[in-house]
């Protein structure tokens, strides 16, 4: 287990920077002092040992457990911090700038050596986007992308480059996760007709097409995201468009790609249109989830075939967060949502929880893969900021909200090596606790007054809802895409026969008093029935047969109305 029982949070906001323990106690913490001053950014080393902030003034880095100051720097315009994975360089960010003396500008980027202190290298870096050098694990290698070209260097000799790779526009890249052999997956948009592509290397071999591990080609593509999974055996790239030109979506479209250091790739297939929502690796790197589709959205469980495993159905979610063991999942709806969380056992594919933290713009896994953390904070919302820690049975275990005329700004979990919390067994129990538990109560569609003597079916529904189900049952086969296919039209032609039958049924009502049948009126002359019947035809008059009306009017009444009515037509 981990020297420290339980993982430090930290705090930044308008009321300066602190740290606290973990649940249960959550105090401040006693070895760290707190900053008062604002900072403008803060930073854990990849282990959790080391703590880093800029307040505007300098750059400090202090040992988490005893308050001990590493070093301190003198750079009052640092925007942005961050440690690499051994700890050995920290790299710190500024603003872009020039100035009449100065034309060119200053060299913005910085690596300093923790130990000496020393600057070991000065860089331009004027876009904030991939500002940070990326790392192996073992800091064999890092990677800058530099005028459309990757620059590698080894071993933090960052005065040679000793690797390049050049593709003609490369704008993203993503290296892998892990020591050596280490790969990176590099994209490069279309143009003029061509289609954007992204491909997977092996460092260093760079020499051509040919020397790639996989290769996806695709249109429609502005812009990418890639995630590699923790065993760096494959990456998803989520391509996106600014505009959908079908008009279906505000958000533009997404399509998901699959591409494996085996050389295979693939498009994973959607069932339900609409956006791509979030994409989450499971930490065991042989499932991801996905939460896609117009609301409510679906979420759904691929394996490395790109074969639904398990659809959680439909709901009110644009979120997947897994835990760091990988045995829970929570399915969220934050941002333009009212914040429901669905918490899963993947194991068993059971519910175990569904709180409500509304107003979150922030949602965070405790290492321990216990905890949980959300808030609201600024500048996504002004107002009702705070935070709380939850327990994933869905009791709050510690709540703090922040004054009215003060703000939240970032909330974090201190890291820790994987391993160090071991997995343990599910509870399904509500942890106790003072502050009690969220559940989302169940909420009662509107339904027009029309339809609320009704029964429900289908047919009335504003959106439909789809259950969870196991798509795969154990012990049985993998099914091809064909069979697949066949299986949902089967599924589709049998829901569409109950829905149906369902229209079809008509709700039992109460049998309404008999009605006496009113019986056209005679004259008893059939000369003057007839007469009557062409001055209908003619002229169009409509008469009342209404037994209320004929009641209280006699036989010889009506045929006096009418005789009199006839004459004046003649």
């Amino acid at each position: 287990m981990s020297l420290f029982p339980f993982p430090f949070i930290t705090v930044r906001g308008s009321e300066g920077t602190f740290l606290l323990h973990g649940p249960p106690n959550c105090a401040e913490s006693a070895t760290f002092h707190r900053d008062a001053q604002q900072s403008k950014y803060i930073a854990f080393s990849s282990d959790g040992t080391l703590f880093g902030w800029c307040n505007g003034e300098k750059v400090n880095v202090v040992k988490v457990l005893s308050g001990e100051l590493v070093k301190s720097f003198d750079l009052p315009k640092t925007a942005m911090i961050e440690f690499s994975p051994q700890n050995k360089v920290l790299a710190t960010w500024k603003q872009y700038t020039k100035t009449q003396d100065n034309p060119q500008g200053e060299a913005n980027l910085q690596l300093w050596d923790l130990q000496t202190g020393a600057c070991i290298k000065t860089f331009y870096q004027k876009k904030v986007q991939g500002w940070c050098p990326s790392w192996a694990d073992d800091e064999s290698i890092a990677v800058r992308c530099v005028n459309n070209e990757l620059h590698f260097f080894e071993n933090n000799n960052f005065e040679t480059i000793a690797s390049k790779l050049h593709l003609q526009k490369v704008s993203e890249f993503a290296l892998s996760p892990g020591n050596q052999p280490s790969k990176v997956a590099v994209y490069v948009p279309g143009s003029k007709g061509a289609p954007s592509f992204v491909r997977l290397y092996q460092y260093p071999n760079f020499g051509g097409p040919t020397s790639a591990l996989a290769n996806k080609s695709f249109f429609k593509a502005d812009k990418v995201t890639m995630l590699w999974n923790k065993r760096a055996s494959a990456v998803l790239v989520t391509a996106s468009t600014e505009v959908d030109k079908t008009g279906a979506s505000y958000y533009g479209e997404q399509t998901l790609h699959y591409l494996a250091t085996n050389g295979e790739s693939a498009v994973v297939p959607l069932p339900k249109n609409g956006p791509i929502y979030d994409v989450s690796w499971s930490p065991n790197s042989t499932e991801f989830c996905i939460v896609y589709g117009f609301m409510p959205a679906k979420a759904t469980i691929f394996n490395l075939k790109c074969e639904s495993v398990f659809d959680f159905g439909t709901g009110p979610r644009n979120a997947a967060f897994y835990s760091p063991q990988g045995h829970i999942l929570v399915l969220a709806g934050f941002g333009n949502l009212r914040g429901q969380m669905e918490v899963w056992d993947v194991k068993k594919y059971k519910q175990v929880s569904k709180p409500q933290a509304a107003d979150t713009t922030f949602f965070s896994w405790c290492p321990d893969g216990e905890h949980i953390v959300t808030a609201t904070c600024s500048p996504r919302l002004r107002v009702s900021n705070g935070y709380k820690i939850w327990h994933y049975t869905g009791t709050v275990l510690y709540k703090q909200d922040v004054p009215a005329d003060k703000e939240l700004w970032e909330v974090l979990w201190q890291p820790f090596p994987a391993g160090t919390f071991p997995e343990k067994a599910m509870k399904y129990q509500a942890a106790p606790s003072e502050l009690g538990s969220t559940e989302a109560k169940p909420a009662q569609a509107y339904r027009p007054p029309a339809l609320r003597n009704k029964p429900e079916t289908s047919s009335y529904k504003l959106h439909e809802e789809e259950p969870p189900q196991n798509m795969k049952s154990a012990g049985d086969k993998p099914m091809s895409k064909t069979a697949l296919k066949n299986q949902r039209k089967r599924e589709a032609k049998k829901a569409a026969k109950q829905e149906n039958k369902a229209d079809d049924v008509t709700p039992p009502v109460s049998e309404p008093a008999p009605v006496q049948q009113n019986t056209p009126v005679t004259s008893g002359e059939p000369d003057t029935d007839k007469k009557i019947k062409n001055l209908k035809k003619v002229h169009h008059v409509e008469f009342l047969h209404s037994a209320d009306e004929l009641s209280s009017l006699t036989l010889q009444g009506g045929l006096i109305r009418l005789e009199c009515l006839i004459e004046r037509t003649q």
